[in-house]
């Protein structure tokens, strides 16, 4: 075998590069890997999609076990492929599409039946499925069709229904009469009710799209209550020791009064003293600076008074302070 730096470097490069873009694909299909990625691939036929998207997951009495490969149109039915891992699927199985959220996000519930294991390559069949009523759809659908339809014209129909039925029993005279009234309505109230269904829609169309943020609020929620279960027991404890403390607290309080209110009413009168005598106290510490200042400068020197007796020597042996001794 020839070593390497006999080969060509060319040839070696190809082939890592070759080698490392197939260990990147591995890695990013891994899920898709029949030893690697486990589980097995089934389909289902369904009559709508009903909002069901790659990705969504797949759930056996309420425990995600995969997830959703595709959804595509295969003739005159929607084919959903889905992968699942570490459960067992019968060949009675029924799915059907459930809303996970308030906001439309859906997933695949799956019912194990049947007595042998479902063949990968035969679908669940479209008897065995069922696709829910989609809200949002309706809404949708509800604006656009109110939109479409002539409201005053459908007024006028209802009213002439209602005159030409207006001989007849007093029943079916009453019904119309209602009827064309309703009608009256709806079409006097034709621009507010196209409002009110064009913010529904944008309502939704904006809940649908912070559906993530939505979801995260609510996990977080979740949570913060699992938290507060779990230290249920610390927080009772913390309430009951409060209690406790002031209970204590009461009792002490209650059991010491006699002593406390001498005090307190001697405490009184020595703050009714300071505060009679403010005035006396702010001068006194006013005329404390220089006292102070003084008595720095004396003791400033060392260990000893710095100072003078002024008219200690008489005046014939020389005057220490001219200016006499008078401060």
């Amino acid at each position: 075998m020839k070593p390497f730096r006999e080969r060509n470097p060319l040839i070696i490069g190809a082939v890592g590069l070759t080698v490392i873009a197939l260990l990147m694909l591995a890695a990013f299909f891994a899920d898709d890997l029949p030893i690697i990625g486990g589980g097995t691939t089934y389909s289902a036929d369904f009559s709508e999609a009903a909002g069901l998207v790659p990705g969504n997951e797949v759930r056996i009495a309420g425990v995600k076990v995969g997830k959703v490969r595709s959804v595509g149109l295969d003739g005159d039915h929607v084919k959903i492929d889905f992968r699942v891992d570490n459960a067992w699927v019968g060949d009675q199985t029924t799915a059907a599409i459930k809303i996970k959220t308030l906001l439309g996000q859906k997933y695949l519930a799956l019912d194990p039946q049947g007595t042998k294991a479902l063949d990968p390559g035969t679908a669940i069949p479209r008897n065995h499925t069922l696709a829910p009523y989609d809200v949002n759809e309706a809404f949708n659908g509800l604006a656009t069709t109110v939109g479409q339809v002539d409201t005053s014209q459908l007024a006028q129909s209802f009213e002439v229904l209602s005159q030409t039925f207006a001989n007849t029993p007093q029943d079916v005279k009453t019904a119309l009469t209602g009827l064309s009234a309703l009608s009256k309505t709806i079409s006097s109230r034709d621009q507010q009710l196209a409002q009110l269904l064009g913010n529904t829609n944008q309502i939704t169309k904006t809940i649908s799209d912070r559906d993530q943020q939505f979801q995260t609020l609510l996990s977080d929620g979740n949570l913060l209550l699992q938290e507060l279960r779990s230290r249920e027991n610390a927080i009772g404890q913390l309430l009951t020791g409060t209690k406790n403390l002031s209970a204590q607290l009461s009792g002490l309080v209650n059991d010491n009064q006699a002593q406390l209110q001498p005090a307190l009413q001697q405490l009184d009168k020595v703050t009714t003293v300071l505060e009679r005598n403010q005035a006396n106290l702010s001068k006194s510490i006013a005329d404390l600076a220089p006292f102070y200042r003084v008595f720095a400068n004396t003791l400033g020197s060392g260990r000893w008074f710095d100072t003078y007796i002024c008219g200690l020597l008489p005046p014939a042996i020389g005057p220490i302070n001219p200016e006499g001794c008078t401060p």
